[in-house]
């Protein structure tokens, strides 16, 4: 994903242009700080007490001229009209957060009045259309069956939670004036990965081929989760 990130950056701003980048829902940090490394000026928002005590761990290790680069903010991310001003980004990042909001479009409509024109929004969100793979590849029939008319799910922490349909997302980034500008797909081979899957020795050969599968059809389209780039007009 951060690849795809890159690509999108890379195709939309001059090279060497230092980015506002807003990261809400930043977990750990591991975006931001590899924004912040990169020369970007990154603002995190995270709501957990103990993800952004790592992130502000993980901050404090690096350089001081990318913690320099860094401010977080411990606040919802539906907060961010509370803390910033329309128009205030170039980037704005929210990955893994949807699946946890269950009206997301106002949070969505709130991360897009962050961008700047022409800025980039980029979303992670569970893929809808593909719930019933997992389940189905791990031989668990009857979830899968389960799993085709619903996008409500149980995820790997044991959470009830709910999954995006690209066709609906693409209407709501229309409506809120980021229209849907490139998406790609997200673990299309390793889905069913786990914590206790040991590391490929032929870990970059995996990667090519999560990043080729991701961006072709019809592989992208029953990854577990999608990539959607969104452009403010």
């Amino acid at each position: 994903m951060a690849r795809q990130l890159d690509e999108q950056i890379a195709g939309r701003f001059p090279v060497g242009q230092r980015l506002r980048v807003l990261d809400v829902g930043m977990g750990q940090g591991t975006q931001a700080l590899r924004l912040a490394r990169l020369g970007h000026q990154v603002t995190g928002v995270e709501q957990d007490a103990t993800m952004i005590a790592a992130a502000r761990a993980a901050l404090a290790a690096q350089p001081e001229g990318i913690r320099e680069r860094v401010r977080l903010v411990q606040s919802d991310g539906r907060d961010t009209g509370v803390h910033f001003l329309p128009g205030s980004f170039d980037v704005v990042l929210c990955h893994g957060v949807l699946m946890y909001v269950e009206e997301p479009d106002p949070l969505l409509a709130g991360l897009a009045r962050m961008l700047a024109p022409g800025g980039l929004l980029s979303l992670l969100v569970r893929n809808g259309d593909a719930l019933a793979l997992r389940p189905g590849l791990s031989g668990d029939w009857a979830g899968a069956l389960a799993a085709f008319d619903t996008t409500a799910y149980r995820n790997r922490l044991g959470l009830d939670v709910r999954a995006d349909r690209l066709a609906n997302l693409t209407v709501t980034l229309a409506g809120i004036a980021a229209p849907l500008h490139a998406w790609y797909g997200v673990r299309v081979f390793t889905d069913t990965a786990t914590d206790d899957t040991p590391i490929p020795d032929d870990l970059e050969t995996l990667l090519a081929a999560e990043e080729r599968a991701g961006r072709t059809d019809p592989y992208r389209g029953v990854a577990a989760l999608l990539h959607l780039c969104g452009v403010r007009g």
